[in-house]
């Protein structure tokens, strides 16, 4: 069995032994990382693997979209953002190709059908926001808006951005880095500093089983799909998540939509302070602001994925794919099978960082689900 390092605080030692399974069993060759925070405090800090350490800075994808929608969480919760005004009276040219209508709540919950654009982006144009929202913002959206869901997995970022833009302003990474990374000493960046790059363990890719090949060969996805057009598999040459993930420009740029770079740390850090106090300041968002944006908007069959999922407002609803979790649990994952998110039932928050790709590991890798019961589990018994 690999070797796990780091630490656990007294209760938490069987999540220590959980860890020490998924490390051997699937995440061994890359490594990875878990970190938890429950009442303010950090009690999980564990790494193993082949690859990295406590300390290794990650690819963690669409792990930006939870930043991101808390940016704009703190937002509504000031007035400086309405949820039912119309995207366009913000951001006039979208409107264009009958998009008037979609709501700030209908884009946050994946049903505006702004997914991408015919011919799509290169890797070069993904690094700019401003670019695929203006792109975006002319062009059809993909189904009628909100008359069903579906993941805007490259988009997402990049429309959500420009609003704030228009709003204040100020952009996602700026007001991200001075209210909530900058004060909180948060490890999870949004526009990676140059002195930070060596630290960085480039993503791996995925290694599939022999059934797992062939579960994908007999799947191809078609060209002219929504979810080709979603994840630009319809380019020449098709989207690279590797490529993109461990591109130093992007780090820079940060895409909003999955340029973030960071740790398990960070994102539990980041996620603590949505889940309860920390560093004596109290929780980021008030509990009405959390129980809407962590209120399911979307759920059913995903027109992009084709997948039976749920939104919430930027955020997943955690507690749809992990009932053990309470019902404003909010986070998001990434490609990897990176996971993360806010409890604030018990005061927990949770991320779990891998660095090679996981089969079908875009919603988190399954290991989260043994994971996640042994954390919930071990802070239940605090309680007891």
């Amino acid at each position: 069995m690999s070797e796990v390092h780091g630490t656990v605080a007294p209760g938490f030692e069987s999540v220590r032994e959980e860890f020490a399974g998924v490390v051997a069993d699937e995440a061994r060759d890359g490594g990875a990382q878990l970190a938890v925070y429950h009442r303010g405090r950090q009690v999980v800090d564990l790494w193993g693997g082949d690859g990295v350490d406590g300390d290794s800075l990650l690819a963690l994808y669409s792990s930006a979209k939870g930043a991101t929608a808390l940016v704009v969480a703190l937002l509504v919760q000031e007035g400086a953002l309405d949820l039912d005004r119309e995207v366009a009276s913000y951001w006039p040219e979208f409107a264009a190709e009958g998009k008037g209508a979609v709501t700030l709540r209908g884009l946050l919950a994946h049903r505006a059908g702004a997914i991408g654009v015919e011919g799509g982006f290169s890797l070069d144009e993904l690094a700019d926001d401003r670019l695929v929202a203006a792109r975006i913002a002319a062009h059809r959206p993909y189904w009628e808006p909100d008359t069903g869901h579906g993941y805007h997995a490259l988009a997402f970022g990049a429309l959500a951005g420009e609003v704030v833009l228009r709003a204040t302003g100020r952009t996602v990474q700026e007001l991200y880095e001075e209210r909530i990374r900058a004060p909180y000493g948060i490890e999870y960046h949004l526009g990676l500093p140059e002195e930070l790059e060596s630290r960085f363990r480039p993503a791996l890719p995925m290694l599939p089983t022999p059934a797992q090949q062939a579960l994908q060969e007999a799947n191809p996805i078609a060209p002219d799909s929504l979810m080709a057009i979603a994840f630009c598999l319809h380019t020449e040459p098709p989207f690279d998540v590797l490529a993109y993930g461990n591109s130093r420009a992007l780090h820079v740029a940060a895409p909003l939509s999955g340029g973030g770079v960071g740790s398990a740390r960070g994102l539990a850090r980041m996620y603590a302070a949505v889940a309860g106090e920390l560093d004596g300041r109290p929780p980021l968002l008030k509990p009405d602001v959390l129980a809407e944006v962590s209120r399911v908007h979307s759920s059913g069959t995903d027109l992009v994925t084709g997948e039976k999922n749920a939104f919430s407002l930027g955020f997943v609803p955690l507690a749809t794919r992990h009932p053990e979790l309470g019902p404003t649990a909010i986070g998001h994952s990434g490609v990897p099978g990176t996971q993360s998110f806010a409890d604030a039932s018990r005061s927990l928050s949770y991320s779990y960082a891998r660095r090679r790709c996981a089969f079908a590991g875009g919603p988190g890798a399954p290991e989260n689900e043994r994971l996640i019961r042994a954390v919930t589990a071990a802070a239940d018994r605090q309680e007891a």
